[in-house]
């Protein structure tokens, strides 16, 4: 099993990461791992067999203190004490205090982002789709992280599409320039291609936490759609699995 484990650029106290790939799961075509060899999908809603599902995520569980928090995403906005979350209740991030709880985010295009508190005092776990992002998900977690007791945070940006995959619309560059004219700076227009641009999700997402004061940021140097055998990709593909991104504090 290959896992990624963040980079935070400085030794954080207590704070512990990992992100997963595809590989080496037990979910079948087309949730496999993109070499002919069964694949690590964690997501419950994507149509891969659920017992198949519960195996991938049996087989992880072994590096956590407890079970993930797992939420069921929307692309909004809402941030959840990931203690006190059962059920997988709708929302697109979590923060905890509370060492021993797990904060998750799935994604499989969408970026993934991990915060933790320099003084291991808390952690979160934010899913940014373009929609998340442009509405105020990663601002809603660093509110409700610093309302938590944190200080100064430190973010990971995790698997996401890259620059040169991520083809947009007016109608996305518009929801993050009313924001900020600076955003526009994310979007390269395409040659040939009026009203189309290649977004990049990355500096969209680093533009925005530093309007939050957080900008100590690491990762971004990833590409779901281009590293097939890496990653799952939704763009790519349509039906596929989920990787995670995953947070907590000894």
């Amino acid at each position: 099993m290959e896992i990624i484990l963040p980079q935070w650029g400085k030794t954080l106290p207590s704070v512990r990461a990992i992100a997963t790939t595809r590989s080496c799961g037990n979910s079948l075509p087309p949730y496999d791992d993109g070499c002919e060899g069964a694949g690590l999908n964690f997501g419950v809603h994507v149509g891969d067999a659920i017992e198949y599902v519960q195996q991938n995520r049996a087989q992880i569980r072994k590096y956590f203190p407890a079970e993930p928090a797992w939420l069921t995403q929307v692309h909004g906005t809402t941030v959840l004490d990931a203690a006190q979350v059962q059920d997988a209740p709708r929302a697109d991030a979590s923060f905890t205090t509370q060492p021993g709880v797990v904060c998750a985010i799935l994604t499989a295009d969408c970026l993934p982002v991990l915060f933790a508190d320099e003084q291991g005092r808390a952690v979160g776990a934010a899913h940014a789709g373009w929609r998340g992002l442009a509405g105020g998900i990663l601002e809603n977690t660093v509110a409700a992280m610093h309302a938590s007791g944190a200080g100064n945070l430190h973010a990971w940006l995790g698997p996401a599409i890259g620059p040169q995959q991520f083809e947009v619309g007016d109608d996305v560059v518009q929801a993050f320039v009313v924001k900020d004219a600076a955003m526009q700076s994310a979007f390269k227009s395409m040659d040939q291609r009026p009203g189309k641009y290649l977004a990049d999700i990355y500096q969209l997402a680093r533009l925005t936490l530093a309007h939050v004061g957080v900008t100590q940021v690491a990762g971004g140097k990833y590409c779901t759609v281009s590293e097939r055998k890496r990653f799952y990709s939704f763009r790519r593909d349509g039906v596929t699995g989920r990787m995670a991104s995953l947070i907590w504090l000894e």
